[in-house]
C-alpha cells in the first residue's frame, strides 16, 4: 500500500508538470500586446540616383512572423499615415518585414526588424521603416 501510494504521488507530480508546460503559449495570436510601426516610402528615378518624392507607406503590405517560423504568419496593410497595428500577440519573439525596391536582379529586398514582447497588455513600437521605390 505504502508503494502505491507513493506511485501515486509521482504520477500526479508528473501530470502536473506535463500540464503546466503544455500551458506555456508560443508567439503569436492570442493574447493582449500589439506591436505598431510606421512605413516611410522615399521614391527614386529609375536608376535609382534623384529623389523624385517622399512620402508615408500607403497600402503597404507588412508581414509578420511568429517566432522562430520560416514563412509569415499574417500580413495586414499600413494606413493612409504609413502606420500598421499587428493586434492580440502574446509574449515572445517576432519578425515585422516590408519590401523595398532595389538594384539587384529580383528587383527586390526585405527590410525586416527583431521585435521581443515581454509582458502582458504591451504595446511595442517597431519604429520607421525606410524602403524605397521607382
Amino acid at each position: 500500500m505504502k508503494i502505491l501510494r507513493k506511485n501515486l504521488h509521482f504520477l500526479i507530480i508528473v501530470l502536473l508538470t506535463i500540464m503546466m508546460t503544455s500551458c506555456e503559449k508560443d508567439a503569436g495570436v492570442g493574447g493582449n500586446s500589439a506591436i505598431k510601426g510606421n512605413i516611410h516610402v522615399t521614391d527614386y528615378n529609375a536608376s535609382f540616383v534623384i529623389i523624385q518624392g517622399d512620402y508615408p507607406g500607403v497600402d503597404e503590405d507588412v508581414y509578420i512572423i511568429y517566432g522562430n517560423d520560416i514563412s509569415y504568419g499574417d500580413k495586414l496593410k499600413a494606413g493612409p499615415d504609413g502606420n500598421f497595428e499587428f493586434k492580440y500577440l502574446r509574449k515572445g519573439s517576432y519578425t515585422i518585414y516590408v519590401y523595398s525596391q532595389d538594384t539587384s536582379l529580383s528587383g527586390k529586398t526585405v527590410v525586416s526588424k527583431k521585435i521581443e514582447i515581454t509582458g502582458n497588455k504591451k504595446t511595442v513600437d517597431a519604429g520607421i521603416f525606410e524602403i524605397k521605390k521607382s
